[in-house]
């Protein structure tokens, strides 16, 4: 049987680094980033599947928590707090972002069908068609766009006509707001940059897989060249800081130096690994590498994000310092990443060469 130590506040943190396998650090209750959280962990504990079966109880566990925040109306619920209780927040707060990221998680597992039990898959299909019809009227692009990678992946394993009509739906809206912002040097969906830009011109390009349509792969391409050329200076890796969004019109030396998260980053990896895939182009492949070594160190503080010692991953990187505090969603970024990254070679033996070298 599984058994877990209780959970609670304690003055110190310890625990057996031979016997843990997953644990998740949260301040007082479960953030909006959670369901982003559970959708990587099913991608990371799918690498550690292919291992071996060691993650299935854990991902079954996140799995339950997914179920219990789907509502019977087909909404996701975001804020839980210490109790388990759903709080008032959840009516104040707008919850497109995570129900599309809901969407993704489900779209995710169903397209892992070869590798998990029957029982998950034929829930997380359920879960989807429950889910799906609350995002018809969705218009923020970040939602739009993960609904849109949750289709692209369900896609994989369970193709259907009504899918790429959806897919179609959303990404003409994104194309709407291209054409309608865009202008000059400024190729973009929104007049300013915000987070998790990289979402948008990969879910483009995810439409494009399923649709062939050439508008989609012209412009996920022509927005993610502008995204490169305002995060990457040379080879060096800045994404936009949470502590004041990109506007249009700014000059581009006005990009804030800090407030850089790991989910940002992690992000665009995950972009990279679709338009490296896509392109083949050498230039896509050099960047992807540097945006993985921002948590190595490749960034303006030299300073490393990924802490080898907890196995953690550091919340933020500020101009002058980093944010020491390591939660689930910055750690959890960080493995998203390297999954991806480790995508690249033939075995993980190969990725420990090139760690070792680089």
């Amino acid at each position: 049987s599984i058994k877990f130590i209780k959970a609670g506040p304690r003055a110190e943190i310890l625990h057996n680094s031979d016997k843990t396998k997953v644990c998740i650090v949260t301040c007082g209750g479960l953030c909006p980033g959670l369901n982003v959280v559970i959708r990587e962990l099913f991608m990371c504990l799918h690498y550690d599947l292919v291992q071996g079966s060691v993650g299935l109880c854990y991902i079954q566990v996140y799995f339950d928590f997914l179920k219990r925040c789907l509502q019977h109306d087909g909404s996701f619920l975001n804020y839980v707090d210490v109790n388990g209780d759903f709080t008032e927040q959840n009516q104040r707060e707008n919850l497109e972002d995570s129900h599309g990221r809901a969407i993704w998680a489900l779209g995710v597992v169903i397209s892992l069908s070869d590798r998990l039990p029957d029982t998950i898959v034929v829930e997380a299909l359920s879960m989807f068609q429950l889910a799906m019809p609350k995002t018809i009227h969705m218009h923020s692009p970040r939602a739009m766009a993960f609904v849109m990678k949750g289709l692209y992946h369900k896609n994989q394993f369970a193709p259907m006509d009504s899918d790429v009509v959806l897919v179609k739906m959303f990404a003409d809206r994104l194309v709407q707001m291209f054409y309608h912002e865009s202008g000059g040097h400024w190729r973009w969906f929104e007049s300013y940059l915000t987070y998790g830009n990289s979402v948008l011109p990969e879910a483009l390009l995810c439409a494009w897989k399923m649709t062939c349509e050439t508008t989609y792969r012209e412009i996920a391409k022509s927005t993610f060249d502008f995204l490169i050329s305002i995060v990457f200076r040379g080879d060096a890796l800045a994404v936009v800081s949470n502590q004041g969004w990109l506007h249009r019109g700014h000059p581009q030396i006005e990009l804030r130096k800090g407030g850089e998260q790991p989910i940002d980053v992690a992000y665009l990896v995950m972009a990279f690994q679709q338009f490296v895939d896509e392109f083949k182009l050498p230039d896509y492949e050099i960047k992807m590498q540097c945006a993985f070594d921002w948590f190595l160190g490749a960034n303006h503080l030299k300073q490393i994000m990924y802490n080898p010692c907890t196995g953690g991953c550091y919340d933020g990187l500020e101009d002058t310092h980093v944010n020491l505090n390591q939660g689930a969603e910055s750690t959890v970024s960080y493995l998203m990443a390297r999954l991806t990254f480790l995508g690249k070679f033939q075995s993980r033996e190969e990725f420990e060469l090139w760690k070792s070298l680089s």
